[in-house]
């Protein structure tokens, strides 16, 4: 995916970047937007200049939580989160994701490999999974272990569960989810 366009956004996030007529809304209500090192409005003004890989190198869309305010805000309903989601598969389809973000990256796909798994996360499994893919290859390998004195804790106070659930009974209908997402 070395030349992606407009309308390869477009497509992805299933919304009009053209509508966008720079109101500011979007900025103004994005409660990430002071640790954006580019605006969400500024984000769609690159994607509608066709600077798309500029915009997918941004530190802003690994920023964004998905919160959904500044979709929700825009007057002309260009649904800007899907843009930042995009732009996320995006930048991990050209390699220009910024290092520090390989972590995020990990969390997500250990998420999607439980889910994909057994139907629903078994948060262990899952745990286990992130720990490994999201400090492998870290330059100080200690960091897997950077949370484990939280176990106890949160194991006293009921918030992690060791027992493994037993995974969805219509497993085929969750083998066609991934298969139409392309993750088949």
């Amino acid at each position: 995916m070395d030349s992606t366009s407009v309308a390869d956004v477009e497509f992805l996030a299933q919304t009009k970047v053209a509508d966008c007529y720079q109101c500011g809304k979007c900025s103004a209500g994005c409660p990430r937007a002071e640790q954006m090192d580019v605006l969400p409005s500024t984000v769609i003004r690159l994607v509608q200049y066709d600077e798309i890989k500029k915009a997918a190198s941004a530190e802003s869309i690994w920023q964004c939580v998905s919160c959904l305010t500044c979709s929700t805000r825009c007057p002309k309903s260009v649904d800007i989160a899907g843009v930042m989601d995009a732009l996320k598969e995006i930048s991990i389809k050209m390699k220009c994701v910024h290092p520090k973000h390989r972590r995020v990256l990990a969390f997500q796909r250990s998420f999607l490999n439980a889910v994909k798994r057994n139907g629903r996360t078994n948060e262990v499994e899952m745990v286990a999974e992130y720990k490994i893919r999201g400090f492998l290859g870290d330059a100080n390998p200690i960091l897997a272990m950077k949370d484990a004195d939280l176990g106890l804790p949160m194991l006293k106070r009921n918030k992690l569960h060791l027992q493994v659930g037993s995974p969805v009974k219509d497993k085929a209908l969750v083998k066609r989810i991934f298969a139409k997402c392309g993750e088949g």
